[in-house]
């Protein structure tokens, strides 16, 4: 395994402090496996994707994601996957609920899905888009029209596409797709076992809360989850509402197979140190 590029880190006054106060251990930690964990790196962008893997290896974690096409091949350097991607199909604001946007969201996973096989990704990430005025039911059709247009490109390459759970209340205002049950109505449309939902716990948790009994009884249309201490999309600690352990233990009490990344941005002054607790605590 590569070591951690130290003249890299000092690129960084950040990144050098988080590194300094959180030292690697001189073995990977063992895990015990029932949730496999992955980080977001656009979370730690103060530090590079590669020293960020090397420390994300270190400490157990089998995944760093969020990942542009170019940097799907860095994370295997470390042992790792890129467990969910971006494959330039679509963003936040603009994406399957208006059928302009469909042949570009297509265009971008037929050229990058053959890339993220090649690397080993499971899961691409997708997103409703904005309202922007459209009603939920015209948008709902939309999107679910979009997703059978390239449902068949994930079902051939074997690979995931996820659309995004989040919140529009306070994050991202206008969001469409911000609710577990407009989530369902298109993935059980689509019906394919290469589209599901990326269930964001943070997003849900302020938009429904009951989160165990929501995971648990569709657990089958689920893909992927992601953590975020509520409020404040903050550490996993006392200071937030979530019990995080127990919401992990009830995702291990099911069938679930996939991933669960944190995508909390650290307020503390070692990054790297609140990213290791996270670990810690959701290691059930």
């Amino acid at each position: 395994m590569p070591a951690i590029s130290r003249r890299n880190i000092l690129k960084s006054a950040m990144a050098g402090a988080a590194l300094a106060t959180a030292p690697l251990p001189a073995q990977p930690t063992p895990r015990k496996g029932r949730i496999r964990q992955s980080v977001c790196q656009w979370c730690y962008k103060q530090i590079p994707l590669e020293d960020l893997c090397a420390y994300a290896a270190k400490i157990g974690l089998q995944s760093v994601e969020l990942l542009q096409p170019s940097e799907y091949e860095v994370p295997r350097r470390y042992g790792l996957v890129c467990a969910m991607a971006y494959a330039d199909a679509g963003t936040i604001k603009d994406g399957l609920n208006r059928t302009a946007n469909h042949a570009t969201i297509e265009a971008g996973l037929r050229k990058n899905i053959p890339l993220a096989v090649k690397a080993g990704v499971p899961n691409i990430i997708q997103f409703s888009g904005n309202r922007a005025g459209m009603s939920d039911d015209e948008g709902l059709k939309n999107t679910i029209a979009g997703l059978t247009r390239v449902k068949k490109i994930a079902e051939d390459h074997g690979v995931i596409l996820c659309i995004e759970l989040l919140n529009s209340k306070l994050n991202h205002p206008d969001y469409m797709c911000d609710s577990t049950a407009w989530g369902l109505k298109v993935v059980q449309a689509v019906n394919s076992p290469n589209v599901k939902l990326l269930y964001d716990i943070y997003h849900m948790q302020i938009m429904e809360g009951d989160l165990i009994r929501t995971i648990q009884a569709n657990i089958q249309w689920l893909g992927h989850f992601h953590t975020g201490g509520v409020p404040g999309r903050h550490e996993l600690n006392d200071q937030q509402e979530v019990q995080w352990d127990g919401v992990m233990r009830a995702i291990a009490a099911t069938s679930y197979q996939g991933f669960v990344a944190h995508e909390f941005v650290p307020a503390a002054a070692d990054p790297l140190a609140s990213l290791r607790q996270a670990v810690d605590l959701c290691d059930v």
